[in-house]
């Protein structure tokens, strides 16, 4: 059997011979050009002509590294953007409790103040919380039976008397509030020593006098101050300021509201004096000489 090509494909020289002449071309032109730099010329026309298409070959991954590199700044400005937003958080706490801190101070230094001037001794103690009932005037503190705290001593702040101690417990005590309807103080008025008796009034945050004579000297602005004749209250210590006065040229009295100095209700630090509370037991009435017992 025949195995060799058809005469058709035996035109022209064998693969062998055309590969060792493409391959002397090749080495040829090699030399020349490293010898001469005959080719640079070709080289830089082949270049110039490729260019557009190397350049839009190259776009669609030039497109797919921009949209990534805007995606992943996207990423990261919004990851910048939560971090500050928290920074701010943190700051504005911060700031807030530095506020509220320095506040506190400078109440605390106004409270120890108080405290010098007052010849008794004394504990700081702090509001927990207020009554349920925001008419009742009430508070409680955080200091009780065990830090020597008794039912009936007063408690003040920087700017003058705040309540009494009615109820005490192991760690807390209830304070009753000076606007409270039910507390009377004796008091005298500052200006000309008038004497009299204060209590809670109707209007809120608000004390009166309500017996005062006709004939009492008394203006509005005087200031109204503890008389110590209770033998509970240090004398002197400011209570309110007379802000209102009715006059009634029928009525044997007058009436004057006082607007408390101290913070009954804005201050979060109070001093408790701890007095010895005095409690004043009715004395029984004399039997008629010669009855019975």
């Amino acid at each position: 059997m025949q195995r060799t090509a058809p005469p058709f494909f035996k035109q022209g020289p064998s693969a062998n011979l055309r590969l060792a002449l493409f391959s002397l071309a090749a080495l040829v032109l090699l030399v020349v050009d490293a010898r001469f730099d005959a080719l640079s010329a070709m080289r830089q026309g082949v270049a110039t002509v490729l260019y557009p298409v190397q350049r839009t070959l190259l776009m669609p991954r030039e497109a797919i590294g921009q949209l990534g590199a805007h995606f992943e700044s996207l990423v990261r400005l919004q990851r910048e953007n939560e971090d500050l937003r928290r920074l701010e958080i943190v700051n504005a706490k911060t700031l807030q409790r530095v506020e509220q801190l320095h506040a506190e101070n400078q109440q605390l230094r106004r409270l120890l103040g108080a405290r010098d001037r007052v010849t008794v001794p004394s504990v700081v103690a702090e509001v927990l919380y207020d009554a349920r009932d925001p008419f009742d005037s009430r508070l409680m503190l955080d200091k009780g039976t065990a830090h020597g705290v008794a039912p009936g001593q007063p408690v003040i702040d920087a700017d003058g008397l705040v309540g009494q101690i009615t109820r005490v417990f192991p760690l807390a005590s209830e304070l009753t509030l000076i606007t409270h309807t039910d507390l009377t103080l004796p008091v005298e008025i500052q200006r000309t020593g008038q004497r009299a008796i204060a209590t809670g009034a109707i209007a809120p945050s608000r004390l009166e006098l309500r017996y005062l004579p006709a004939s009492a000297d008394v203006v509005e602005g005087d200031v109204v101050a503890t008389s110590g004749l209770d033998g509970l209250y240090p004398v002197g210590v400011p209570i309110g300021r007379i802000v209102r006065i009715e006059r009634n040229a029928r009525a044997t009295f007058i009436r004057a509201e006082i607007e408390p100095l101290g913070g009954v209700d804005r201050s979060r630090m109070l001093l408790v004096l701890l007095v010895e509370p005095r409690v004043i037991v009715p004395s029984k009435p004399a039997g008629r000489p010669g009855g019975n017992s």
